[in-house]
């Protein structure tokens, strides 16, 4: 089921009464279909007629839960709100399946973002390749695809200012430090500067200086190749984040980082996207490193 809930009616004829009412996920049965309707029998023994833009395959309801459970394992990039009423898909493509119709305003967190080739219309040949930006989100009920274009970022109000003069496309948060009663979040953030195909290639590591009440610029890395998502573990007491980057061959690595009170360092790579082992340890070495502390 696409929307919320759904009226089943009597008949698909103009003057027709409600005879019940399907939730969505509920599974029926279709009897009978017409070019814009479906007869249908659910688990409940609700028997009539439903619009077909209100049903969805069993298949591609299955696809659109893995997706939300998948998400569930990583956390969101970004939030944000629709700009318009917007199609929810399957795949990142116009042509894909759609699991719901999203109205304009709703609050969605993004996940992923994949930029798409937009196929020439039939019988022409572009010389000019379009490509569609597409975010991976999830809403309260599913997850799936959008256009970019359709998704307006919500920045936090602690980083409104700093955003002002950046293109930030994510944030996450690292980990809480108390002041004065309130938990205060120090961000990860990354930007999108000189490139369309890579998510981000900036980064910047915001902790809280508690003794002035204000945030500082821990950590600050230009020039990188990355991907969403960007992940975050605690091990050991550490707060660690790693960045999925591809380096000037193509070969695809992780770069993971620690934060040790308010100083972020590397702390070394793995090769591949998919793995979550750590970094081999680093050898010992006694040189002081310079750095705020919390107090």
């Amino acid at each position: 089921m696409l929307p919320p809930s759904v009226q089943v009616v009597d008949t698909p004829a103009e003057v027709r009464i409600a005879v019940g009412t399907l939730k969505s996920g509920e599974r029926v049965e279709v009897t009978k279909r017409t070019h814009n309707w479906a007869q249908i029998r659910s688990v409940d023994n609700i028997t009539g007629w439903v619009e077909n833009k209100d049903l969805l395959e069993s298949q591609a309801y299955e696809g659109g839960q893995k997706l939300l459970r998948d998400l569930s394992a990583i956390p969101a990039q970004a939030e944000g709100h629709t700009s318009g009423i917007v199609n929810l898909r399957l795949e990142p493509s116009r042509e894909a399946t759609q699991l719901a119709q999203l109205p304009e305003g709703l609050k969605v967190q993004v996940f992923g973002r994949r930029l798409v080739e937009r196929a020439a219309p039939e019988g022409q040949a572009s010389a000019v390749k379009i490509r569609d930006v597409w975010y991976l989100i999830r809403t309260r009920s599913g997850a799936g695809w959008v256009m970019g274009r359709f998704i307006v970022l919500d920045i936090p109000a602690d980083l409104s200012g700093y955003a002002q003069e950046s293109n930030l496309v994510a944030w996450v948060v690292l980990n809480t430090v108390e002041d004065e009663g309130h938990q205060v979040p120090e961000y990860l953030t990354a930007e999108r500067v000189g490139t369309q195909d890579a998510d981000f290639s900036h980064i910047r590591v915001f902790t809280w200086w508690v003794k002035n009440h204000k945030f500082v610029t821990a950590y600050v890395e230009s020039n990188l190749n990355g991907y969403f998502p960007v992940r975050v573990a605690e091990v050991n007491g550490i707060h660690y984040f790693r960045l999925r980057l591809i380096d000037r061959d193509g070969n695809k690595f992780q770069k993971v980082y620690g934060l040790f009170d308010t100083i972020t360092r590397p702390v070394g790579t793995v090769p591949g996207w998919e793995s979550n082992a750590m970094p081999a340890a680093p050898q010992p070495h006694h040189r002081k490193r310079a750095g705020l502390r919390r107090g």
